[in-house]
């Protein structure tokens, strides 16, 4: 019996972005040159494989600095910590590695910056995500406000209303976010934001991605964790961009095949967190089903690299 034909539409760019590349790598180098254990203040970055992987090469997984001993390295993840955590990490004499990405570290410094000339901080963000929650810990309590919705901004409580900046998480959805913007601007007119847009490069080029394949399919795979905030942003722009279907999976093993019955064209991404290997899983598994004809849809480039921390670059 023949399978029946389908079209494939890949999203490019996808997966892994530069912010994840190198706290993966900052794990796997820290290993190497201290050996195991090396501790790791929250997942490194939001994806079980990923994290799963680490963890067989000595990585110990913790939520909490009190659970490492002071005796061994310890790595802060891609997301951020509050300024608290390497102050205590210092105190302890412990070495840590500072594995947060450079684009959440960029609005840690906007934040600092804004601070020290007596503006309030708004943050637009997701309430106890572990990125807002380190942002939000820059900075003495009561500075910097947190706003989810339009709503949100509605209600808002400022101290003085001509001396605001905006900042934001860097994997909101871009359309989501640009609505809350309006609204501050609209509320608070004089309120400062970001000189260069927060949301991070690869957020951006992801969704827009999504966006341009839409039209394209009867359904959209959306590859990667549920607790990753950019992976269930792209299910969502791709909801409002017209897919009937958008899923997100872990892993090819949780494709929904009833679901995809009588689809000719289905669309798969991966979020910023999800590794290549699993994307060619889940095309390999419908390989296996279907006669499948590949086409990308190609919106950006991404030449972007970050550097390890010097503690780790001679033994790189």
């Amino acid at each position: 019996m023949s399978k029946p034909d389908l079209t494939l539409y890949l999203a490019a760019p996808r997966g892994f972005c530069a912010g994840v590349d190198r706290a993966i790598k900052i794990v796997e180098v820290a290993i190497e040159k201290w050996g195991a254990p090396v501790y790791v203040r929250h997942e490194i970055v939001h994806n079980k494989f990923v994290v799963d992987r680490l963890r067989d090469k000595g990585a110990v997984f913790v939520e909490t600095l009190e659970e490492c001993p002071d005796d061994r390295p310890v790595v802060f993840s891609a997301h951020g910590v509050p300024k608290s955590v390497p102050q205590a990490a210092t105190k302890r004499q412990m070495i840590y590695v500072d594995a947060t990405c450079p684009l959440v570290s960029k609005v840690h410094i906007e934040a600092k910056r804004h601070f020290e000339n007596g503006l309030q901080m708004v943050m637009i963000g997701h309430q106890g995500h572990p990125e807002t929650v380190g942002t939000m810990g820059q900075l003495p309590d009561g500075e910097v406000l947190l706003v989810e919705t339009v709503s949100d901004v509605k209600t808002l409580t400022v101290r003085d209303k001509n001396r605001l900046a905006f900042i934001t998480q860097t994997t909101l959805s871009v359309d989501d976010a640009a609505e809350i913007v309006s609204a501050l601007k609209a509320r608070f007119p004089g309120i400062i934001g970001p000189r260069k847009e927060d949301i991070c490069y690869a957020t951006t080029n992801r969704q827009a991605a999504v966006k341009a394949l839409a039209p394209k399919v009867d359904a959209l795979l959306v590859i990667g964790s549920p607790n990753s905030s950019n992976s269930r942003r792209l299910v969502e722009v791709g909801s409002k961009a017209g897919c009937a279907y958008a899923q997100l999976i872990p892993r090819a093993s949780d494709i929904d095949w009833r679901a995809l019955k009588g689809a000719r064209a289905i669309g798969i991404t991966a979020g910023a967190s999800a590794p290549e290997i699993l994307i060619n899983e889940v095309i390999d598994a419908f390989k296996s089903r279907y006669n499948v004809r590949q086409e990308i849809v190609e919106t950006a480039t991404e030449n972007i690299e970050f550097k390890i921390p010097r503690i780790l670059r001679e033994l790189a």
